[in-house]
C-alpha cells in the first residue's frame, strides 16, 4: 500500500549560499494493508520528513514513493491532491483550518469533498466529535478558539472521519488524558482491522508498543558518516 524505495532527499539552504544539503539516502520502507509502522530515531534523524514526502509536501530528489500504486515523487500536484482526498490521510500535530469555520464543518469536510450527502458527513463528523469528548456546545464554534488538547482531537477526527486507505499520524496521542489516548487507540486499532496502511511517529513507547508492527530506524537512511 505504501512503498518508499531508494529515496533521497536534499536542502537547499538558500540563506547560506545556496549551499545543498543531503538529509537523506536510500531510505526504504514498505508498509501493507492492516500495517502500521512506527519511524523510529532521534530528533532530526528524519521522521517528518520522511512523513512529509509520502505526503508530497516536500520534494524528492530521486527514488520512488508511491502509495496504493500512485507514484507521488515528481506527481502532478492535481493527482497528489486527488490521492489526499481519496486515499492518504494525515493526522499532523497542528490543527491547520480556516478561521470562523464552524469545528462540526472542519471534521465534515474530508467526505463533503467526496460528494457525500451533508447531512450524512455531519452525522458521521458529529459521531467522532462525541467519542472524543468535544462538548456538542462547541461544535458550531471555530477550533481556532479551542485548547491545544481540544484541537488535536478535532485534528484527530477529521483525520479518521473518512476510510483512507492510507494513514500518516504523527504523533497521535501526543498532550491527551488517558480516557482520549484510548479512543485514539482504538480508531488506530479500527482502521488496521479494515485495511488501512498506517505510517506514524509515537514517542508514547506504550502506544507504539500496542498498534505498531514494525519500527524501523530512519537513522539508518541518513547519508554515510551523519549515522
Amino acid at each position: 500500500m505504501i512503498s518508499i524505495q531508494n529515496v533521497e532527499k536534499n536542502f537547499t539552504l538558500h540563506n547560506q549560499g545556496t549551499a545543498v544539503i543531503t538529509v537523506m539516502s536510500d531510505a526504504n520502507v514498505e508498509v501493507t494493508p492492516g500495517e502500521c509502522v512506527a519511524l523510529s530515531g532521534a530528533s532530526g534523524a528524519g521522521k517528518s520528513t520522511l512523513m512529509r514526502m509520502i505526503y508530497g509536501n516536500y520534494l524528492t530528489q530521486s527514488g520512488s514513493i508511491r502509495v496504493d500504486g500512485v507514484e507521488v515523487v515528481g506527481a502532478n500536484p492535481r493527482d497528489v491532491l486527488d490521492l489526499r482526498r481519496t486515499t492518504l490521510g494525515y493526522v499532523s500535530q497542528f490543527l491547520r483550518v480556516v478561521p470562523r469555520v464552524p469545528t462540526l464543518d472542519v471534521v465534515a469536510e474530508p467526505l463533503l469533498a467526496l460528494g457525500e450527502d451533508e447531512g450524512a458527513a455531519r452525522n458521521k463528523a458529529a459521531t467522532l466529535l462525541a467519542r472524543l469528548n468535544i462538548p456538542e456546545r462547541l461544535w458550531s464554534l471555530s477550533p481556532t478558539t479551542f485548547s491545544g488538547g481540544e484541537q488535536q482531537r478535532v485534528n484527530i477526527a477529521r483525520g479518521f472521519v473518512h476510510p483512507y486507505r492510507a494513514l500518516l499520524l504523527d504523533e497521535p496521542t501526543a498532550s491527551l488524558d488517558a480516557q482520549n489516548r484510548e479512543t485514539v487507540m482504538c480508531l488506530i486499532e479500527e482502521a488496521k482491522a479494515r485495511g488501512a496502511a498506517i505510517v506514524g511517529i509515537f514517542h508514547d513507547e506504550s502506544a507504539r508498543d500496542r498498534v505498531c508492527d514494525r519500527v524501523p530506524d530512519v537513522t539508518s537512511f541518513l547519508p554515510k558518516g551523519d549515522a
